[in-house]
């Protein structure tokens, strides 16, 4: 049963990353489309992009090379095993992230907005690997990173190609 606690509350009692595995785990069990809208109002781009670490870089890393192989899964060229495979990478990913990145409260709540509705994603298509909508929400959860974290592997988005994502 959920907590009546908005995503919000629950975002800012989390101060570090180490610290939300289990309600990350939590919030993939509920309404995730929910929870990522009310993170995405709550958490806005800041004037100039956050500082990462290198655990967030890493995780990062992998989660952009896992999509970019998924992209082969929407377009029918991948097995459903292959695209499970991946999508057990992009958790994993996302666990290291929160098992190991350590960053101040803003952005710390900044990343788990999208961590948050990317693990959801991930595990949905865990699930069901013929859920080829769930690679997108994926890519949906990542867009605000690199307009929000300073990584050079993610240059930050132009406000138009911003606008326009596939």
């Amino acid at each position: 049963m959920m907590r009546p606690y908005p995503l919000a509350a629950a975002l800012a009692a989390t101060l570090t990353c180490a610290a939300l595995p289990a309600a990350a785990q939590e919030h993939a069990q509920h309404d995730h489309a929910a929870h990522a809208a009310h993170a995405a109002a709550a958490v806005t781009t800041p004037a100039q992009r956050w500082a990462t670490d290198a655990p967030l870089r890493e995780g990062m890393a992998r989660v952009r090379a896992a999509l970019s192989d998924l992209s082969h899964h929407e377009m029918g060229h991948m097995s459903n095993e292959q695209a499970r495979e991946f999508a057990v990478a992009i958790e994993d990913a996302v666990k290291f992230m929160f098992a190991n990145c350590k960053l101040p409260a803003e952005p710390d709540a900044g990343l788990h907005a999208i961590l948050v509705p990317l693990l959801a994603a991930a595990q949905r298509l865990d699930k069901d690997p013929a859920d080829k909508a769930a690679v997108a929400a994926m890519r949906d959860a990542v867009a605000p990173y690199p307009r929000q974290f300073d990584d050079p592997a993610w240059p930050a988005a132009t406000p138009a190609a911003a606008d326009h994502q596939h």
